[in-house]
C-alpha cells in the first residue's frame, strides 16, 4: 500500500509526546539505534518549522534543529508564526515532515498538539499508529535545562495533550539507568 506521493506507507508511525526536557529526542534516537536506520527513521514535525523559519530569517538551520540556546531564543516566534499557518491548516506541517517516511517504521519525536494525533490517524490509519506519552518532573527537567516560559510553556504546543488520553504506552524518563528498561517497553509496543 502506498500514499499519495507513491511512498509505500509505514507499517508503524510511533507518535512521541511530553513537556520539553522530558527526553523525546533522547527516547527517539536511541530506539532508532536500537531498531536500525534500515527499518526505522524519526520524522520531526517540528523541521519543516524550522526549516521555513531559518529561510526567512537568515538563521542557521542547524542550530534551529538542536537543543540549544539558539533554538530557544526563537521557540515563541515559531509557536507564534506556526500556530497560524495551522489556523489555515492544520495538517500543514505534519504532511511536510511526511513526505521523508521511507522506513516500515517512522518514530515522530514532537507530537505537541491533538490535531497532530488527528492527522496521523486519519492519513494512515489508527490501526497504525501508537502514542507515547514521555513524562518527567519539573526538577528533573530543569536539572536538563528547562526553565518556565511564558507563551512557551502555557500555551497549546506545551499543553494541548495535557488531557489527551488514552496513551498506548504512558512512561516516566527520570533516570538513566531506566533507558533500557524504557527502550524494551517501546520496542514492544512497535513490533506488536
Amino acid at each position: 500500500m502506498d500514499n499519495a506521493e507513491g511512498n509505500p506507507l509505514p507499517r508503524i508511525i510511533l507518535l512521541l509526546s511530553g513537556k520539553r526536557k522530558c527526553g523525546k529526542d533522547f527516547l527517539a534516537d536511541a530506539l532508532l539505534k536500537k531498531l536500525g536506520t534500515e527499518v526505522a527513521q524519526i520524522v520531526r514535525i517540528s523541521e519543516p518549522i524550522k526549516r521555513h523559519w531559518a529561510d526567512c530569517m537568515g538563521l542557521n538551520l542547524g542550530e534551529l534543529l538542536s537543543d540549544g540556546a539558539y533554538k530557544e531564543r526563537y521557540r515563541k516566534e515559531m509557536i507564534e508564526w506556526s500556530d497560524a499557518r495551522r489556523q489555515e491548516d492544520y495538517g500543514v506541517f505534519c504532511r511536510a515532515a511526511c513526505t521523508t517516511i521511507n522506513r516500515p517504521i517512522c518514530i515522530v519525536s514532537d507530537v505537541r498538539r491533538k490535531t497532530d494525533v488527528r492527522y496521523f490517524r486519519e492519513s494512515f490509519g489508527p490501526e497504525r499508529i501508537r502514542t507515547v506519552r514521555i513524562e518527567a518532573s519539573e526538577a528533573i527537567r530543569a536539572e536538563r535545562g528547562w526553565q518556565f516560559q511564558t507563551g512557551v510553556d502555557d500555551v497549546q504546543s506545551e499543553c494541548d495533550l495535557d488531557d489527551y488520553g488514552p496513551w498506548d504506552l504512558l512512561v516516566t524518563n527520570e533516570h538513566t539507568d531506566e533507558v533500557e528498561a524504557l527502550l524494551e517497553r517501546l520496542t514492544k509496543l512497535v513490533m506488536s
